[in-house]
């Protein structure tokens, strides 16, 4: 049944003429019309309690709605994803290098405290003499305080008489009498159990009643000394190390002020995060820490300084490095004392240890004194380094291990005239010593037989390639070991060798016949050491640092020479050679190169730990038949007879100048089995050691042309011959 509206003519409502000129909302006309809902275009102004200041309103911002992308990919299961376990042993339980660590710190803490208090051994005897009587009595006293039960009770029954109060008097003195009736007792006892147990110790062995008086006289001691007053001495003063822990890595990073941390931090402090627990790693502990977005690891590391003055510690117990997983993770190791300050293990290659060169082999330690590997084969090396760096003793280290491989061949020469390498020379197929211009002279002659050796080289690997013996066109230790093949490694290194680049006359041609040598014999098995002691442009080409792939830098003064050694923008990253100090901190540099750029120190040998790897090298080498002469100590190419004699033997009569290729050819005729097959490439090469003979362009006219070939000049060869018969030497 529907009911009718009831027409009321009385109501406004049904006035035709007011229903015309009615009052129409035009803000919820315009909303129907665009289908929305009315309600929602209501300013909540309108709406507000009539109370409230409709000026004021809610800044609150808005929630955050929901992702304005649906996932493309279901939710992964709970029992599909991947749960990080925690391991079962902490992280230095799980090797022998941290159970070693761990209980060589506990021991080396330990004996200290055994033997600082065993010095003091007699002091505490005195100190134990003096307040044992005054414990025996202090006792004694504490014992019949203890029987009368006034302890407490005194002061309450005081109390109260003060008071009036004699009810509860009475009640705290029936307490205490009911408390002494049963302590006199125990008292009593105990008095009667101490005389017989000193009666049973008079007709006891004597040790017993040594053993009695050596316990109860420290504790009488112990009872009788003032609280104030210790028997035994402190061990420390102060905490020498103290354990990483989470706020102290975050105070240390804040205090870099690098706003980039610093501003995050502010808001969350776990800004900051340790995706692993602080745990001890070898001789100390190792945080692994997630820096704020968009910082990098090496930007702390470069602040290296700052954070160990943050962590109020030595520099060389902090060494900060990025951590694997992503730039901002940082890995910060302190030790338990400073680098400076731990013994290095002993050198594995002092024992009875042999070297393949085409295998890892022992020769740096880290900061935490593990000991780590390094290579020689298909590897050029530059060590850089100021004086007292200990840049010469990781040259020598590389040399000795080398030696260690029988099938080596090792030439070099050292450019700073002290002899560190004399002690190797019996292993030395070449060997030089000094900064004279001759000494120079062989040096840039010996890298001109380098390049020509990477040459012939060149010719023999193919050669074995062809015969599927090379497949990869390089150096095996199978064709290394093959006796004739020519293809055995050499070890050519060169100390101090700034003096060479820098030379007037052989510098410039050197570096870049050098450049050449590092690019073409790495495959070859020709393995390049340079050391060098002022890493700039000038003293060390570009090109050269360029090609190097593996660098170790010791101590050097500025980021120029840092960068220079171990690679552009190195400093920059935190790789700074800079904080090390010469002759304190020897040995110790960052090596790139060798899996991850870090600090590492090389194994000091002094000249009689040198001498014993090199007596065990020649032994081996004299059972393999590899050990060289020493009465032929020279180049393949070098001269076996007198070259400046020879030369004014075949001199052509009435020649104020000759070619090279024209004394060549008459060389040899003269000698074939020294001068065959010479060039004038070579002989160029062989006169080098004598600065006198300048090979100069010599003009000749042919067939009425002017041609100009390389030569020398008789004028100069003559100068040569009267200054060698005037020293008294010998070609």
């Amino acid at each position: 049944m529907t009911t009718e509206p009831i027409y009321d003519p009385d109501d406004p409502r049904n006035d035709p003429d007011l229903v015309e000129a009615a009052v129409v909302d035009l803000t919820a006309e315009r909303a129907r019309r665009a289908g929305r809902d009315p309600a929602d275009d209501v300013d909540p102004v309108d709406d507000a309690d009539p109370d409230e200041d409709q000026e004021s309103y809610d800044d609150t911002p808005p929630a955050d709605g929901g992702p304005v992308d649906r996932t493309d990919t279901p939710e992964v299961p709970h029992s599909a994803r991947r749960v990080e376990r925690r391991p079962i042993l902490a992280e230095w339980a799980r090797s022998w290098r941290g159970w070693k660590a761990a209980a060589r710190h506990t021991a080396g803490n330990a004996g200290y405290a055994v033997a600082y208090h065993a010095v003091r051994t007699p002091k505490y005897a005195a100190k134990t003499a003096y307040y044992a009587p005054v414990g025996l009595f202090t006792g004694i006293g504490r014992a019949f305080h203890w029987a009368t039960a006034e302890e407490g009770n005194w002061t309450l029954r005081q109390s109260a008489a003060n008071r009036g109060d004699a009810e509860t008097w009475l009640k705290l003195d029936a307490r205490r009498q009911r408390q002494a009736s049963w302590r006199w007792w125990v008292l009593a006892a105990s008095g009667a159990g101490t005389a017989a147990g000193s009666v049973v110790l008079a007709f006891e062995p004597v040790w017993w009643r040594l053993l009695a008086t050596g316990i109860l006289v420290p504790v009488l001691a112990r009872t009788g000394r003032p609280d104030d007053k210790r028997i035994t001495d402190r061990v420390t003063d102060g905490g020498r190390y103290r354990k990483l822990t989470a706020e102290l890595v975050r105070r240390a990073l804040t205090s870099l002020q690098m706003p980039a941390i610093n501003g995050p931090v502010a808001k969350d402090p776990k800004a900051i995060s340790f995706p692993h627990d602080i745990h001890r790693d070898g001789p100390g502990h190792l945080a692994i820490v997630d820096l704020p977005y968009g910082v990098e690891a090496t930007e702390v590391c470069a602040r290296r300084g700052k954070l160990a003055s943050a962590l109020r510690l030595p520099l060389d117990q902090v060494w900060p490095e990025p951590a694997p997983g992503h730039t901002g993770r940082l890995a910060l190791w302190v030790g338990y004392e400073p680098a400076s300050q731990m013994r290095q293990p002993v050198w594995p290659l002092m024992r009875d240890a042999k070297v393949d060169v085409f295998h890892p082999f022992p020769l740096f330690t880290n900061p935490r004194m593990d000991v780590l590997t390094a290579e020689l084969m298909f590897r050029n090396w530059l060590i850089g380094g100021q004086p007292g760096s200990g840049k010469t003793f990781t040259l020598r280290g590389l040399v000795l291990a080398a030696a260690l491989d029988p099938r080596t061949e090792i030439r070099g020469y050292e450019l700073k005239g002290v002899g560190d390498f004399k002690v190797l020379e019996p292993l030395l197929a070449e060997y030089g010593n000094g900064f004279d211009d001759e000494t120079i002279a062989a040096c840039a002659g010996f890298i001109d037989w380098l390049y020509e050796e990477c040459q012939r080289r060149s010719k023999r690997i193919a050669h074995y390639a062809a015969l599927g013996k090379a497949p990869e066109n390089k150096v095996t230790p199978e064709l290394a070991s093959l006796k004739g093949s020519g293809l055995h490694p050499l070890i050519a290194w060169i100390d101090e060798i700034q003096e060479l680049f820098t030379h007037p006359k052989f510098g410039k041609a050197a570096g870049e016949k050098l450049e050449k040598v590092i690019k073409l014999g790495r495959a070859l098995g020709v393995i390049l050491l340079l050391g060098t002691q002022i890493p700039d442009a000038n003293s060390l080409p570009p090109g050269i640092t360029r090609n190097v792939n593996t660098r170790v830098c010791h101590s050097v003064a500025d980021q120029t020479a840092n960068d220079m050694v171990l690679g552009t923008s190195m400093y920059r990253r935190g790789f700074r050679a800079t904080v090390f100090k010469p002759v304190d901190e020897a040995g110790w540099g960052i090596v790139a190169g060798l899996g991850k750029t870090e600090a590492r120190r090389s194994f000091y040998a002094d000249t009689n730990d040198a001498a014993k790897i090199v007596a065990r090298a020649v032994a081996m080498r004299v059972k393999a038949g590899t050990l060289p002469d020493p009465d032929t100590q020279t180049r393949d190419t070098a001269p076996a007879f007198d070259l400046l004699g020879d030369l004014a033997r075949i001199w052509p009569a009435g020649d104020k100048s000759a070619w090279n290729e024209t004394l060549c050819a008459q060389l040899g005729q003269l000698r074939p089995e020294v001068y065959g097959g010479w060039e004038s490439a070579q002989l160029t090469a062989a006169l080098k050691p004598h600065p006198a003979v300048k090979v100069i362009d010599v003009g000749r006219r042919i067939e009425g042309k002017a041609v100009t070939r390389r030569g020398i000049s008789r004028t100069d060869l003559d100068a040569a011959i009267a200054d060698r018969n005037r020293r008294g030497g010998s070609d």
